[in-house]
């Protein structure tokens, strides 16, 4: 469809005419201090989901996992898009076993309510990850950072942009989504808020994350992945990096991810673990580390693109996990099931099949395992 000139403009003033929404305070000149006020602003903003208002908060708020001893190194950890800091709830307290000082943040437009993602742009998120990245340069010698989806995407380009970065964790990484479309979102948010209206019946947002996003939380998004693929395609990433992906992974194009893993980061240090079976037909090197995502004796039919981040005995999101996700591509009369406690399957999201409710994978089986070879990366780093 060709758009008249007086459309276009017609569009971008309206796009010019808005305002970002209201955002986390910031500048501060310590972790302690932006981890307080981030809190105190976002008690004052949330639209709460549940009772215990304190686990809501510590779930969406920056928070810190200190070693023993005096710590020389430090990792920031940046979450996705629609998610929050609690992405990091079980991975941040096994790396500060091993000495490390960890650090999450809150992007803003998140940890609120999700019509707060309007008006946000990739440069606020930008803004926060360089404060707290000079504030934890500050107080350890050595910094990494690691991020999950579009947070990886935000850790990336940040490492890029500054030499000292010593490698990164990457979970589920965003490098490049699985649809298209999503490179006309920042066109679209210019005159339309939503991509499609919430469906009734369906939650908006839970006590740990959004389940919807308006359209320029997406524009932002393939911001962030625009500018990743341009900084891997000027020149390999040499330093190490651990990557967590899935096959199945539904929002991302891991198949890429896999397929250039290789020539894109090139440390020997550096590794990749891949849950997909069976096994990719790549040529791959021995630094892709493969296990299944397929477990049918634990009802499991696929890994999904956040069921990597969490271990088996997490509370929220674990075997027997306070939350199951049953907001996951099924018919209606399935999640209707699911919601009644029905025996399910789990998987990504939009997966059927005949005879089975499939509810969200929500934890990693794999996920001791995977903590062993996060720390190799890690360890050992002049």
């Amino acid at each position: 469809m060709k758009l008249s000139p007086r459309l276009v403009i017609l569009l971008l003033l309206t796009g010019c005419s808005r305002s970002a929404e209201l955002i986390p305070p910031h500048g501060q000149a310590t972790f302690a201090q932006y981890q307080q006020e981030t809190t105190r602003w976002v008690e004052q903003h949330r639209l709460f989901q549940s009772s215990d208002r304190v686990a809501e908060l510590r779930w969406n708020t920056p928070q810190e996992w200190r070693p023993a001893g005096v710590p020389d190194q430090g990792i920031l950890l940046i979450h996705g898009l629609g998610d929050s800091p609690g992405s990091f709830t079980d991975i941040g307290p096994e790396l500060a076993k091993d000495g490390f000082l960890i650090r999450t943040v809150l992007l803003p437009g998140q940890g609120t309510q999700p019509k707060d993602l309007i008006g946000v742009s990739a440069d606020d998120w930008r803004s926060i990850v360089n404060e707290q990245m000079a504030i934890l340069r500050k107080d350890v010698g050595k910094v990494w950072l690691g991020g999950f989806s579009t947070g990886a995407n935000l850790a990336i380009e940040y490492a890029y942009q500054h030499q000292d970065v010593k490698g990164l964790l990457l979970f589920s990484p965003a490098i490049k989504a699985n649809e298209p479309l999503v490179a006309t979102t920042p066109f679209i948010a210019l005159f339309r808020n939503w991509l499609r209206k919430p469906k009734p019946g369906y939650p908006t947002q839970r006590a740990t994350r959004y389940m919807t996003v308006p359209t320029n939380g997406f524009a932002q998004f393939w911001r962030t992945s625009s500018a990743a693929q341009q900084k891997l395609n000027q020149h390999p990433y040499d330093k190490p990096v651990l990557i967590v992906a899935t096959e199945h992974d539904s929002v991302l194009d891991t198949q890429s991810l896999l397929a250039h893993f290789d020539r894109q980061f090139t440390s020997p240090q550096s590794r990749l673990i891949w849950y997909g079976y069976p096994q990719p037909q790549n040529a791959l090197s021995n630094r892709v580390l493969i296990r299944t995502d397929s477990l049918p004796d634990q009802h499991i039919s696929q890994f999904s693109h956040m069921s990597v981040l969490f271990s088996p005995q997490n509370p929220v999101y674990g075997v027997h996990g306070s939350d199951r996700i049953c907001e996951n591509g099924q018919s209606d009369a399935d999640y209707l099931a699911c919601r009644q406690g029905a025996e399910v399957w789990f998987s990504d999201w939009g997966l059927r099949e005949t005879g089975k409710i499939h509810a969200r994978l929500t934890w990693n089986p794999w996920f001791s395992w995977q903590n062993r070879v996060m720390k190799q990366v890690v360890s050992d780093i002049p």
